[in-house]
């Protein structure tokens, strides 16, 4: 069953794709799946990059068959393959992994220093109010280093995330321009998101991108829009307490992550 903390810190809605409808609230941030079930090798999703585009701008996630990562920047939704090269998804395509939220800051604070990854992750959790759930963040800036993958596209009869990431592709952008966007949801989110900060990279000219493993900023801005809900699509087969992380999930999972 659910963390009691996680429902007490964000309010979960599960929903299927017959209940969707467009978003209106920029507090409400919307998932398609679980990170469990993805983890367990449930690439196949029922929600269309088009029908995702109406629940929110901003976000990350995957593309059916794990075909690398996506980014979603001011309502646009890009695929990072697996060397890193970006390109406009396809309305029709469909995700079996994505959060997305009509990103609207309620915070804001300038970089005008260089910082690393872990000195702006600091910041932000001292900024944070005690009992604030979910939050998505957005990172506009020039960054000296960003250390990225991605994964290649899998045929069935699927593997799991965790043998999946042994091929992936990592590399460095070096003095770069571009937007991080991403979410920090609690420590106890108990296999339906990742715990902690989830980062996607994609830069100004979007033609480079990725799943971010680490970075540091030379000068930038960084916003961030608490959430207060979660409303999370539930593919055929998947179900929300379902894909529960023991104590070698998790591991693995913050492995998976970087």
């Amino acid at each position: 069953m659910l963390d009691e903390r996680f429902t007490r810190s964000l309010h979960v809605e599960a929903l299927r794709r017959s209940s969707l409808h467009a978003a209106t609230d920029p507090a409400v941030l919307f998932q398609t799946s679980t990170i469990g079930a993805l983890l367990d090798g449930a690439y196949e999703g029922d929600v269309s990059f088009g029908e995702l585009a109406l629940q929110g701008d901003l976000g990350l996630g995957t593309l059916n068959a794990l075909d690398g990562e996506m980014v979603a920047v001011d309502g646009r939704f890009w695929r990072a393959d697996v060397d890193g090269g970006l390109e406009e998804i396809d309305p029709r395509e469909r995700t079996p992994f994505a959060v997305v939220v009509p990103f609207a800051a309620q915070r804001v604070r300038e970089l005008e220093r260089t910082e690393t990854e872990a000195e702006v992750f600091a910041a932000l959790d001292r900024e944070r109010p005690a009992g604030e759930g979910a939050s998505a963040i957005r990172i506009d800036g020039t960054f000296g280093s960003i250390t990225a993958r991605s994964v290649p596209r899998q045929r069935p009869p699927y593997r799991p995330l965790a043998e999946v990431v042994a091929d992936q592709h990592v590399f460095t952008l070096s003095a770069v321009e571009g937007t991080i966007v991403g979410f920090r949801f609690p420590d106890h989110s108990d296999g339906v998101e990742v715990d902690g900060y989830h980062l996607h990279f994609a830069d100004v000219g979007r033609t480079r991108g990725g799943h971010v493993l680490g970075f540091t900023c030379e000068r930038g801005r960084v916003a961030v829009d608490p959430a207060t809900d979660l409303h999370v699509e539930l593919p055929p087969g998947v179900e929300l307490e379902e894909h529960h992380l023991d104590a070698d999930g998790i591991a693995s999972l913050r492995r998976i992550e970087g």
